[in-house]
């Protein structure tokens, strides 16, 4: 997995690439954590990302909660494969993916 951060003011896109499981879940949780201070605008480019487990569901999901009091955060580039974990888990009603 690889993880690009573009930081603009109060806004951070973070491009991940790769797998999201339970081996990568970690460092992507550490560098939101690190960068995710003062953000009001956190963008999640997931289109280079080929799996998610349920680890990188609960990253996402924490980063959501943060979020939630300080911004807000948008998925974009989510393939069929990855919305259709989404839905079936309900992450859909909870994230707002574009």
């Amino acid at each position: 997995m690889t993880i690009d951060k573009v930081q603009n003011g109060t806004s951070l896109k973070v491009k991940v690439s790769g797998r999201l499981d339970t081996t990568t879940a970690p460092q992507l949780e550490d560098e939101l954590k690190s960068s995710i201070e003062g953000v009001e605008s956190l963008e999640l480019d997931f289109s280079d990302l080929e799996y998610i487990s349920s680890a990188g569901l609960r990253v996402l999901l924490s980063a959501q909660k943060t979020m939630n009091t300080q911004g807000q955060m948008t998925l974009t580039g989510v393939n069929d494969t990855i919305m259709e974990i989404f839905e079936v888990t309900g992450f859909s009603d909870i994230l707002t993916i574009q």
